[in-house]
């Protein structure tokens, strides 16, 4: 592989609500790559599922949330091998997708069972690391400090939703809120703070997954660190999101301008090694490999570090936090994405 370029295949789109926010990341992924070590191969995935060598490479799609149609997107459909010499081999899989159907172990274990190395975890971690029902039990478990919260399974809601809210009155209180089990980038979350909104946002979530989180609003500030390695993971420096809105939603992280991201987060010195510390704990706590994102949340009242959540594939668009901790930790974008390759072929040798 040294006398030749690696060839690399940039995995993107996804049936997922985060479609978009996919293309985007994979634009800015396709941007950095060292083009004299990698020969690039984009593979998009439509809404519909198809997988496409798309005519058009992300970063010739306009940058605007909404690119890359379900299925009027021009392109040769495509199979992936790791076999040199067949159509369509490559030597490494980047999947730059986001939400179910791409982060979840789905395209992970279809990649395990074709023999292909990938960037990021494995099936099981991506499962862990895609339900935060499942992976806050694991948390909670394994002794961390995490966000008070309950579940709440769709068809518990359709049979008795008034139960389910004096359940969620009683065990977390208002305000709260309300998000998708297995979902990212906001969507789908609400900031509840009365029985009409808590009601409306199990709405909203219970549109996107058959289950949804109900959790305490911490009054805090919002910490991310990321992290990056396989056996022996390495943790960044801390930043953190100050939104424009009440929360970090959707429209806060990529469509309206004002919010703030601060790397390093001014905290103090024992905060950001609490989050570091942490951080490596939940990598570690679902057999994470390659890279994650994980955020919390901060009470300068009481000095409490709250574990809010785990991200396999973290977004990388110009605007997110895991590329830019790593940029300000010391390794630049470019770097981290060799490194990231680095890894995926390290963990399949091993």
């Amino acid at each position: 592989m040294s006398d030749r370029k690696i060839r690399l295949a940039i995995l993107y789109g996804g049936r997922s609500a985060e479609h978009e926010v996919s293309v985007v990341s994979a634009r800015s992924v396709m941007a950095a790559v060292d083009r004299a070590k990698y020969e690039v191969v984009p593979i998009a995935i439509t809404k519909a599922g198809r997988w496409m060598l798309p005519a058009k490479a992300p970063e010739e799609l306009s940058s605007a949330i909404g690119t890359l149609p379900g299925t009027g997107e021009e392109g040769t459909d495509v199979a992936v091998t790791s076999e040199p010499g067949t159509p369509g081999s490559v030597d490494v899989v980047f999947p730059v997708l986001h939400g179910p159907y791409g982060e979840d172990g789905t395209v992970q274990g279809m990649l395990e069972l074709a023999g292909v190395p990938y960037v990021g975890a494995g099936v099981l971690a991506s499962a862990l690391g895609m339900d935060k029902e499942i992976q806050k039990q694991l948390f909670r478990a394994r002794g961390l400090p995490v966000v008070p919260n309950i579940h709440v399974h769709a068809e518990d809601w359709e049979r008795g939703a008034d139960s389910v809210l004096e359940l969620a009155k009683e065990e977390i209180g208002l305000p709260c809120f309300t998000k998708p089990s297995s979902l990212g980038s906001s969507i789908g979350v609400s900031k509840c703070r009365s029985v009409d909104e808590l009601r409306a946002g199990l709405d909203l979530a219970l549109k996107h997954d058959r289950k949804a989180l109900v959790e305490k609003a911490i009054s805090g500030r919002e910490l991310e660190c990321a992290v990056l390695g396989n056996e022996e993971p390495e943790a960044s420096v801390v930043g953190e999101i100050v939104p424009i809105h009440d929360f970090y939603d959707f429209d806060a992280k990529y469509i309206a301008e004002g919010s703030e991201l601060r790397i390093p987060a001014p905290v103090p010195e024992t905060v950001s090694e609490e989050v570091r510390r942490l951080a490596l704990e939940a990598f570690r706590a679902i057999d994470c490999a390659g890279m994650a994102r994980v955020d919390f949340f901060y009470d300068e009242a009481t000095g409490a570090v709250w574990l809010n959540e785990i991200n396999t594939i973290p977004g990388f668009t110009p605007i997110s936090m895991y590329p830019k901790l790593w940029e300000e930790s010391g390794i630049p974008y470019a770097k981290l994405i060799d490194r990231l390759i680095e890894l995926a072929l390290e963990r399949n040798t091993r």
